[in-house]
């Protein structure tokens, strides 16, 4: 139209035209020629298959493994009065104190403001809303914690040739309460133990219950986590240990346990179910605990302690 003629930019320039000028056709047909099929990733140099092949290869394994990340849980929050000053007591590690504003403080608000502040935790004032979304709406009084991320150990870190005494590791298969988790760290510190294994899924992890009930020893102990426990006690297997399971009808029973001076991962199974059937199978022993036949089991954790208790006393 005549109108927009005159506007700027409106009458298309002949310079501009679109499309490829005449001879470029040849000028990057070198580049476009094909390279041969794609390597694969195990023989790219640079790729982390590369290292890991080469390693599976110098230690004779036909199947490259990726060696297991460690793990962290996630956060937790501790919420009440009581549960808080509790947490403290127990020196639990904590990242941040959460008071709301204008709280009625009593004995125990006290007593936590002190000991976080002799700690260095940050206490932050926080509105009630907010408060209640951080503990997801639990009775939490005015007064809550955070409890840090646990950063698990890896199962190898129990393979080590330098660690004073003879390893000695106990295993979890399908104990899902923390206070027996607690209450295993705390019997694995008293009787010269390495370390803890759980499994990543339908596990227990260490949370702050489990903090609690160990009374400490959790700082001292490490929890390492595995994605297959099967797995991971073939592995221990491999680096030299023997096996044992508890089971109310093992085959040893625990005054004749004679692998106590051995290095030892003992499994220990849930108090309903017991040891998973393939767990039961990777078991060097099924060893029991004699007891009264008024009682038909024990709980996990004095389980463990009494095991624990044996084979200390036997490698003495």
């Amino acid at each position: 139209m005549t109108g927009n003629s005159q506007r700027r930019g409106a009458v298309r320039k002949t310079g501009s035209k679109k499309g490829a000028t005449v001879g470029s056709g040849g000028q990057r047909r070198r580049g476009l020629e094909g390279k041969g099929p794609t390597p694969k990733a195990s023989d790219r140099p640079n790729h982390k298959a590369h290292k890991f092949a080469k390693a599976a290869a110098k230690s004779g394994s036909s199947r490259p493994q990726r060696p297991q990340r460690r793990t962290k849980a996630s956060s937790e929050m501790v919420a009440g009065r009581n549960s808080v000053l509790e947490a403290l007591r127990a020196d639990i590690p904590v990242a941040t104190m959460y008071v709301a504003g204008r709280i009625d403080a009593d004995d125990r608000v006290r007593e936590a403001l002190k000991i976080a502040g002799e700690r260095g935790i940050p206490i932050l004032e926080t509105p009630r809303g907010e408060l209640d979304r951080l503990t997801d709406d639990a009775v939490h009084q005015g007064l809550a914690i955070q409890v840090p991320p646990y950063e698990y150990a890896h199962p190898s870190d129990f393979v080590d040739p330098q660690t004073p005494g003879i390893p000695l590791v106990v295993a979890l298969d399908g104990i899902t309460d923390p206070r027996n988790l607690g209450a295993i760290i705390r019997s694995v510190a008293a009787f010269g133990g390495h370390g803890v294994v759980v499994p990543a899924r339908r596990s227990v992890g260490m949370t702050a219950s489990a903090w609690k009930t160990s009374a400490g020893a959790a700082a001292r102990i490490p929890v390492a986590q595995v994605s297959n426990l099967n797995q991971a006690l073939k592995d221990f297997k491999k680096a030299g240990f023997f096996v044992i399971g508890l089971d109310m009808d093992g085959d040893v029973e625990l005054p004749d346990l004679e692998l106590a001076s051995e290095p030892l991962v003992i499994v220990v199974g849930s108090e309903g179910k017991g040891l998973s059937k393939l767990v039961g199978e990777n078991c060097d022993q099924i060893v029991s605990v004699p007891m009264s036949s008024a009682v038909e089991s024990l709980n996990a954790g004095i389980a463990a302690g009494v095991t624990l208790y044996e084979v200390a006393r036997r490698r003495r």
